[in-house]
C-alpha cells in the first residue's frame, strides 16, 4: 500500500500515491513527530498520521515497518517489546535524543522547501 494521499483531499476524486521523491524526507520527518509525543507501537504511528492529515494520507506496513528500522540504524529511534492495549506483543519504538534533534533539523528544512514551493506557486511574475 505505501503512503497514500486519500481522494478527498485529491482534486481529481480518487486515490492516488505521491512520487517516491516527494516521500523520500517526508516519511521520516512525521514517523519522528509522531514519536515526539511520546514511546507508540507501528500501529499507533500509522492511526496518529490518518488523525493529524485529516485522514488524508494512509501509511501501509509494507513502508511503515521498513522505515522504522532505518530510523533504528540511524540512531534516532529505539525500540523494545511490551503489550499493547489490547494485550498483544509489540515492538514499541521511541525517539532517542540524536532523533529529537534530527526532528528539528528535518522539521526546519520542511518549512524552508515548502514556503518556496508556496512562493513560487503563489507567484504572478512570468519566467
Amino acid at each position: 500500500m505505501g503512503v497514500v494521499l486519500r481522494s478527498h483531499w485529491n482534486p481529481m476524486g480518487e486515490s492516488v500515491k505521491p512520487s517516491p521523491d516527494i516521500l523520500r524526507g517526508t516519511l521520516d520527518l512525521l514517523i519522528l513527530k509522531a514519536l515526539s509525543f511520546g514511546t507508540a507501537h507501528g500501529y499507533s504511528v500509522a492511526k496518529w498520521l490518518e488523525v493529524a492529515t485529516d485522514d488524508a494520507l494512509a501509511l501501509g506496513e509494507g513502508t511503515l515497518y521498513p522505515a522504522l528500522h532505518r530510523l533504528e540504524e540511524r540512531g534516532w529511534v529505539t525500540s523494545s517489546w511490551g503489550s499493547s492495549e489490547n494485550n498483544r506483543q509489540a515492538k514499541f519504538y521511541t525517539l532517542t535524543r540524536k532523533g529529537r534533534r534530527q526532528l528539528d533539523i528535518e522539521t526546519a528544512k520542511w518549512r524552508l522547501y515548502a514556503g518556496a514551493v508556496f512562493a513560487a506557486l503563489d507567484s504572478s511574475a512570468k519566467p
